[in-house]
């Protein structure tokens, strides 16, 4: 640990591996440290990846036996009352063949290590079992390494790429970003069911390989700002639900209450019956957008993934974020020691590059999303409940004339949201995602 490299990397998830395969590769001396006894055995849940992305850093990752579990071919997304649901899917045939792999399921235990070790192929030092406790700095106040839990736990580095995620043990201690706000995190509870795989291809319609992945939003989080989500793995689902945790803790509401009560909605109980719980866990989200984000950099460090507070809270995209971002910050810091400039002025390449992204443009575009959501508790109560009340009374046959259907509806609607309150919801909407 006496030993000094150009690069070291806090967290061993998608940004820090992405980090470390691009500096490795271009012969720049990169250490990776991750808390948990291999990369990925604090993620031992499922959940979707993106292509493009991870192709961009191993463009051969499938011929590598990258663990993937089912190629997304459909994409669902629910909206729920407690008792009834609109179910609005969207399946593709390119997504069959030349768009393949262009979303999938994964196991992130089994990703996350084969990840690692892509990097290490290339030359990256990958140690785990290691929490850094906090970054060394110079007499001028510029990061120049790193201090880990272990004997002669301090190590040199010419720059510190932080990506240890939106819980960051380094956070609070060191101040390079601020302990996120609980009204900007959301708390998810998830379960991994595991199913016989012929079951799974027969419920959601689909052949070995393919899968499908539904998004939820309604009445299944008693009215709070949240979602839920269902993915299909091999021979198992992911399912999980959350919320935002200022209201979770105000409501006094369990995450596994949700959960619990989520399973027995009649859209989801036919669909995981009689699979066997096999994994639980629970997770914090970075739902708080652009406007939450830290600067990126500094003198001799800079921040990637979910320790940035990058989230799409409107596609559910946190991993391709990671992996972009990552890239790019190795990319920035390669040029910067170059340069020999590894203060904040050096390493401002890593947000202009993310400016140009989709990254930021995107965080950038739905800013106002998270405050959307959070002052229109209606989304998660009152409309759900009306929608799937006026589904219902049209759908039902019973010598009351369509007419006279309409009326209840309207005279219902009416009495639980005025036409303003409508108004405003569909201008805010329309403004948070314009």
């Amino acid at each position: 640990m006496r030993e000094s490299f150009d690069v070291a990397i806090v967290g061993g998830g998608p940004a820090g591996i992405s980090a470390a395969c691009v500096l490795a590769e271009k012969g720049v001396r990169t250490i990776v440290f991750e808390r948990g006894e291999y990369a990925g055995a604090k993620n031992m849940f499922g959940g979707v990846l993106y292509g493009h992305d991870l192709a961009r850093i191993i463009p051969d990752f499938a011929e590598r036996k990258c663990p993937v579990e089912r190629n997304i071919v459909e994409s669902r997304i629910w909206y729920l009352s407690r008792e009834a649901g609109f179910n609005l899917a969207y399946r593709d045939q390119a997504f069959f063949d030349q768009l393949r792999n262009n979303v999938f399921t994964v196991g992130r235990a089994k990703f996350d290590r084969w990840f690692a070790d892509q990097a290490r192929a290339r030359g990256a030092l990958v140690v785990c079992s290691t929490v850094v406790t906090d970054l060394m700095k110079d007499d001028a106040g510029k990061v120049c390494g790193v201090v880990a839990d272990r004997p002669q736990g301090e190590l040199k580095a010419r720059v510190v790429i932080l990506a240890d995620g939106i819980n960051s043990p380094l956070a609070g201690k060191t101040g390079f970003r601020p302990e996120p706000r609980p009204e900007h995190v959301a708390l998810a509870v998830k379960e991994l069911i595991d199913l016989p795989e012929e079951t799974i291809n027969a419920r959601f319609q689909v052949e070995a390989d393919h899968g499908v992945t539904t998004e939820i939003l309604g009445e299944t989080t008693r009215g709070m700002n949240g979602v839920a989500f269902l993915y299909t793995n091999r021979s198992s689902i992911s399912l999980g639900i959350g919320a935002n945790l200022a209201a979770l803790s105000q409501r006094r509401v369990r995450p596994y209450e949700l959960l619990e009560e989520f399973k027995k909605h009649p859209m989801v109980a036919p669909l995981i019956q009689d699979g066997k719980p096999r994994e639980y866990l629970a997770h914090w989200l970075a739902e708080g957008g652009y406007d939450t984000m830290p600067h990126l950099c500094g003198d001799g460090y800079v921040i990637a993934g979910d320790s940035a507070m990058m989230f799409n809270a409107l596609h559910r995209e946190g991993s391709n974020l990671a992996m972009a971002s990552g890239q790019m910050a190795a990319m920035a810091v390669y040029d910067a020691l170059n340069k020999g400039d590894v203060t904040r002025k050096g390493l401002e390449g890593y947000r202009d590059l993310l400016k140009d992204s989709y990254v930021l443009k995107d965080l950038k575009k739905y800013r106002r999303f998270p405050s959307f959501l959070d002052s229109h508790d209606e989304l998660f109560s009152t409309l759900p409940r009306l929608k799937c009340m006026a589904a219902r009374e049209m759908l039902t046959v019973n010598g009351v004339t369509k007419k006279e259907k309409q009326g209840r509806i309207w005279k219902k609607i009416r009495k639980e949201m005025s036409l303003k309150s409508l108004f405003r919801l569909v201008w805010d909407g329309w403004r948070s995602v314009r």
